[in-house]
């Protein structure tokens, strides 16, 4: 399998954190780090956003996308609030993960915790046609649920 080369810059404030890594060799996302100097408690309901620490030069035709951790979200409540967060090639800045907290109990993140994952994907761009109609599908319209569990 052929590897992407993408270009990461450590930041002073992450110094003596890992870099994004796969935690084995088949998994999609690196796992990211928070690169903070104190605690950070997010009250349930609560979001905040937790930097990690390094900037990217993705290539074009590429994005990285900043992903929940199934662990936090399944023990804690604890999720990625616009996911997938959406780091464009054209980016330089500091990547950060907007954490949110939809479990009934404070959540701590400390420095160096696992709490998302990346995943470096290619992306399409497209021109948009002004049609006046659709081609017709056997679902047409029906959206939210038009298509739902079968129940007999």
């Amino acid at each position: 399998m052929s590897q992407l080369r993408v270009a990461i810059r450590p930041l002073p404030h992450a110094a003596g954190l890992a870099l994004p890594t796969y935690a084995t060799g088949g998994s999609a996302g690196l796992d990211v780090a928070a690169a903070i100097s104190a605690d950070v408690s997010l009250a349930p309901g609560g979001w905040v956003a937790i930097p990690a620490g390094f900037a990217l030069a993705l290539p074009p035709g590429y994005e990285a996308q900043i992903r929940p951790r199934s662990g936090l979200a399944l023990q804690h409540g604890v999720t990625v609030l616009n996911s997938p967060g959406t780091i464009d090639a054209d980016y330089r800045g500091e990547v950060a993960v907007i954490l949110v907290n939809h479990g009934r109990e404070p959540f701590t993140v400390r420095r160096g915790d696992r709490i998302a994952q990346m995943v470096v994907v290619a992306v399409e761009r497209i021109a948009l046609d002004a049609v006046a109609e659709l081609p017709e599908t056997t679902r047409g319209a029906g959206g939210f649920g038009s298509t739902g569990i079968e129940r007999r």
